[in-house]
């Protein structure tokens, strides 16, 4: 079972690597040469592998799935095949994610075959090159092909093998530092997230930055926890949590008996009605799986998280979420059309694998109105993760909506535990499309960042979850009925603790609207900067950045903190001032990056270092202010692809791409006084979200910055 699990998960993560444009090719280079004396030769294949991705060893421990490289001679006439293909010690360690031992290769290495001729006549030599690229998330598409390299003639054919074959391996090591060093260069690459924009350069160019092998070795090491991994449980956490939430849905819940008493008196046995009941959960899980990939692959996912971050798409988006709020809260009800459902239910009727199969799909279409919201913004916070995140994202949804079906069937008497349908169902509807409605605003305040039109500011973003969440609350309380309630004699203990936590809420957001830090939901509301108060109520807040402080170039920015926008300008004041450039690669939408700057800048200890010891840039890689004509020029990037810069953030997202190879934000680097990065590696959202972390980079930052000095 686990096998076939892993086989079909390989087949998946190949396809939406695929779907992102992400080929096997453009995570290595390769060279083959031919290192010849005599009749002896050796079939050399020079490799090297992008920075954090590895290919498989040759061979590889019974328990791995993966796919083997192949360096495969071809049999000929022309030669004998001198011993096995000759491999450096790869790394071997176990993966607890995928709980199998791992067999690999990565960065620069060597392949060989050697060979006898036994041709007086040149010929060409055939040998099969495949591989599978993975990083710590995905694997891509294998890559197999097959090559030709020119083999000389042996005009001696008598002659015996160099004796212990030492002048043909002095000859062998003669290659490094050669054509293949030259040519293939050492730049990184980001396993976070990867755009359409940053996929390979195959060509080094004058400007590229070399990472030595002692750099890489200390980023693997301080980057052993995959940040990457975390987003992905954390995405299967909040999927698996919003499918428990549809099962409650006035769509989804009466199903479950139904549907279990079905499969229980259609079957003949028990085991049977079990049997058909957890293919029928599996049903569900492949249906919205398949959804997920679908999606990811008609846009990409790389071309979701743009949109994700596009001001019209927010917009639109935001639409949708209020359309299906108003639905749930009982103006009318939204549904697919009826054919689609009757077409699956007719087809539900012809037995076996495939029937089960259209009664899932029949009540993946009926429950549409329930789950349909709830999906969507599964894919949209999907999308901004990347790579598999859709796949994780349907995955842990449908697995929380189709266990119920599996379990009941298998313990038919828990039923008799399971509430009764009724008048609560709809309110959990219409809990649903209150937080939906509280949701919607989020979109149209990322899209309003983007435009900076102001029109969504701090203040007014809290004063509208403020209403919101009353009008929840006083719901609950029973003070207000909608459509489809039923009457309310009395309120549950369940009700009325929902009902007082809201409350509690509400009243947690009303110091908000007076420059609050509201660190529960620092993610959501705009930042402090972008309000009709910065400084808060009174121009309270951090009174080290007022007005006689200020400095020409500046903003206020998180924390009330003074930062500039343009980078020539911060680093010429923080070499004025003696002081490290803290540059902040961040976003208008970026999620995280508010959560770094609300929960984390602010903390004791850290505030001081920010606002005292360093200057800070930000740097909006999604600012849409056209630059000026001039600096309007054509840039390559990386992988050799040209792009016009037009805004800001083009300016800022190449500056990032081209120097650090890295897309995600936050992303923060410390720097001298003449821009160098000093010595102690980036920051960022995944590895330094926890203050202690983030102060300590900093204290090293400062501390390196002071020895950098001293030199």
């Amino acid at each position: 079972m686990i096998r076939s699990i892993g086989l079909i998960l390989g087949l998946l993560l190949s396809f939406l690597s695929f779907s992102q444009m992400e080929m096997p090719e453009d995570k290595v280079d390769w060279e083959f040469k031919v290192i010849q004396d005599g009749c002896d030769a050796t079939i050399v294949g020079k490799m090297k592998v992008d920075e954090h991705w590895h290919i498989n060893a040759l061979t590889l421990p019974e328990d791995n799935f993966g796919i083997p490289t192949t360096f495969k001679v071809h049999k000929s006439d022309n030669y004998i095949l001198s011993g096995e293909v000759i491999e450096p010690t790869p790394t071997e360690e176990f993966d607890e994610v995928s709980e199998e031992n791992l067999r690999y290769h990565t960065g620069r290495f060597e392949l060989k075959q050697k060979i006898k001729v036994k041709s007086k006549d040149d010929f060409q030599l055939k040998l099969d090159f495949g591989f599978q690229p993975c990083d710590s998330v995905k694997c891509l598409f294998p890559f197999e092909e097959t090559f030709t390299v020119d083999v000389k003639g042996c005009e001696d054919l008598t002659s015996s093998a160099l004796d212990d074959n030492a002048d043909l391996d002095e000859a062998i090591d003669d290659l490094e530092g050669s054509e293949l060093n030259e040519s293939i260069s050492d730049e990184g690459d980001d396993n976070a997230s990867v755009t359409d924009d940053v996929k390979r350069n195959n060509v080094e160019t004058e400007n590229a930055g070399v990472v030595s092998d002692e750099k890489k070795q200390k980023e693997k090491k301080k980057n052993k926890n995959d940040p990457t991994d975390r987003s992905l449980w954390w995405i299967f956490a909040v999927s698996f949590g919003s499918g428990l939430l549809a099962l409650v849905t006035p769509c989804v819940f009466p199903m479950i008996p139904m549907t279990v008493s079905f499969f229980t008196k259609q079957s003949k046995t028990k085991k049977q009605g079990v049997n058909n009941a957890i293919k029928y959960g599996i049903s569900i899980i492949v249906i919205y799986i398949l959804l997920g990939i679908l999606v990811t692959a008609i846009f990409g996912a790389e071309s979701l998280n743009k949109m994700s971050t596009d001001p019209i798409f927010n917009f639109v988006f935001f639409l949708i979420l209020v359309v299906f709020a108003v639905s749930f809260l009982g103006a009318f009800e939204i549904r697919l059309p009826s054919s689609w459902a009757n077409k699956a239910d007719s087809k539900a009727d012809k037995g076996g694998f495939v029937g089960i199969f259209f009664m899932a799909l029949a009540l993946a279409l009926v429950s549409f109105s329930c789950t349909g919201p709830i999906v969507g913004i599964l894919l949209v916070q999907a999308a901004s993760e990347g790579g598999l995140a859709p796949f994780i994202g349907m995955f842990g949804f449908s697995l929380a909506l189709a266990l119920p079906f599996a379990l009941f069937a298998a313990f038919p008497g828990w039923m008799n535990t399971l509430p009764k349908s009724g008048g609560w169902l709809n309110s959990v509807k219409v809990v649903l499309g209150f937080l939906e409605l509280a949701l919607a605003f989020k979109f149209l305040s990322n899209a309003d960042l983007a435009l900076q039109w102001h029109l969504l500011e701090r203040e007014v973003f809290i004063a509208i979850w403020i209403g919101v969440f009353l009008v929840l609350a006083l719901y609950l309380f029973g003070k207000i009925r909608l459509p489809h309630d039923s009457p309310i004699e009395k309120l549950s203990v369940g009700r009325t603790l929902f009902g007082t936590t809201v409350l509690i809420f509400v009243i947690y957001l009303i110091p908000g609207m007076w420059g609050a830090p509201l660190k529960i939901i620092s993610a959501f509301p705009p930042p402090m900067s972008y309000s009709e108060a910065p400084l808060g109520f009174g121009g309270g807040g951090s009174s080290a950045n007022t007005k006689e402080n200020y400095i020409e170039g500046t903003f206020l920015g998180p924390q009330n903190i003074m930062v500039f926008h343009e980078y020539d300008k911060a680093l010429a004041h923080a070499k004025k001032v003696d002081k490290p450039l803290f540059v902040d690669f961040t976003g208008h939408n970026c999620v995280n990056c508010r959560k770094m700057e609300q929960s984390v800048w602010g903390e004791p200890g850290i505030l001081e270092m920010l606002r005292d010891d360093v200057v800070i840039v930000s740097l909006y890689v999604d600012e849409r202010i056209d630059l000026p004509k001039e600096e309007q020029v054509t840039v390559t990037f990386p992988n050799g692809r040209e792009k016009k810069l037009k805004t800001t953030g083009d300016k800022w997202s190449f500056k990032q791409v081209s120097e650090y190879q890295v897309t995600a934000q936050p992303y923060y680097i410390l720097q001298n006084g003449e821009g160098e990065d000093l010595d102690i590696g980036p920051a960022d959202y995944q590895n330094h979200s926890n203050p202690a972390d983030f102060r300590k980079w900093l204290e090293d930052g400062l501390n390196a910055y002071k020895n950098d000095k001293n030199k």
